[in-house]
């Protein structure tokens, strides 16, 4: 774990400088801030980038990790059962019908988004004679997503200010933002991240079977209505914050069960620490590629995730 802080202070550092900025710079804005434009650079923008980068990652990957846990199911991500195309219809719907609602409004329209996205997907994917498998609760949440993706698409023709106001919102992305914005938010996320942690055994338990989850005590459907409601709160959070980024929730806890094996003990903590370095590498590489103009994160994490979803797809990787 002291390799992670060491690895989380140099990455601070790197995305903070990208480049054009030295460490020393760096090391006197945060400790003898003078007011220069090198000094205001780092602290009004690059450090509020950074922290929201860091925390939308985490939020992301621990939704991820939960509900691969949760649904047993290797290609489980917020993005693709549909949740983050709930959260941010929801906000866009929002921002159309009532203007420029406040951050506090925004998180709960997107948790309510969230919520009725996740409900949604359960229950298609829970329809048939052979209950819930991780098919279809791919398929379900596929044909959703695409669904909510078309209507906010739909709203955001016909009303040109809102698309003005989240265009670059709707990649995907975690510029432009103060630590206020982050402060309004931070609390949901930390509760969601300690509920989440706090579960871990069970989230383990339950991946052994629903039948041996009972055996063993485990009241399997109050387990999985906090993981549910977990995994809204972490996503809702991060569409409010940062719009809707796939990928790391899909990617992140395959690359800490690599390390830490199956047990969501580990697997929860692990996965909220590199989820939160592989957003801000990514949101560094979104910077520096194609310099001086930038890619959403978004985008970055589509070019990262999409291969590596396609190679879970085919092959038979356990959770």
């Amino acid at each position: 774990m002291s390799g992670l802080v060491l690895l989380s202070c140099l990455l601070l550092s790197v995305t903070l400088g990208a480049a054009d900025i030295d460490l020393r710079t760096i090391w006197q804005a945060l400790t003898a801030f003078d007011g220069s434009t090198n000094h205001l650079i780092i602290t009004t923008v690059r450090l509020p980038r950074v922290y929201i980068a860091l925390t939308v990652g985490a939020a992301l990957a621990v939704a991820g990790a939960l509900m691969q846990g949760l649904t047993r199911n290797p290609l489980a991500d917020p993005g693709i059962l549909g949740i983050s195309a709930g959260a941010a219809l929801a906000v866009v719907a929002t921002t159309s019908f009532w203007g420029s609602p406040s951050m506090q409004v925004l998180t709960w329209v997107a948790f309510a988004g969230g919520a009725i996205a996740a409900i949604t997907v359960y229950t298609l994917g829970s329809v048939g004679r052979s209950g819930m498998t991780p098919l279809k609760l791919i398929l379900a949440g596929a044909v959703l997503a695409y669904l909510l993706s078309a209507w906010t698409t739909g709203i955001l023709i016909l009303n040109q200010r809102t698309l003005d106001e989240v265009r670059f919102w709707l990649a995907g992305s975690v510029a432009g933002r103060d630590l206020t914005i982050l402060l309004q938010v931070l609390p949901y996320i930390l509760v969601g991240l300690f509920i989440a942690l706090s579960i871990g055994r069970q989230i383990t338990t339950l991946t052994l079977g629903e039948d041996v989850a009972k055996g063993l005590g485990l009241r399997t459907g109050w387990l999985k209505a906090i993981a549910t409601l977990v995994v809204v709160l972490l996503a809702g959070s991060a569409v409010a914050l940062a719009g809707p980024i796939g990928f790391v929730g899909l990617i992140v806890p395959h690359m800490v069960r690599f390390w830490v094996g199956v047990d969501y003990r580990w697997i929860l903590p692990y996965a909220a620490v590199w989820g939160a370095i592989l957003l801000a590498i990514a949101d560094l590489a979104a910077r520096l590629i194609i310099k001086p103009q930038e890619l959403p994160v978004g985008i970055m994490m589509a070019l990262i995730g999409a291969p590596f979803f396609i190679y879970l797809a085919r092959s038979p990787t356990k959770v």
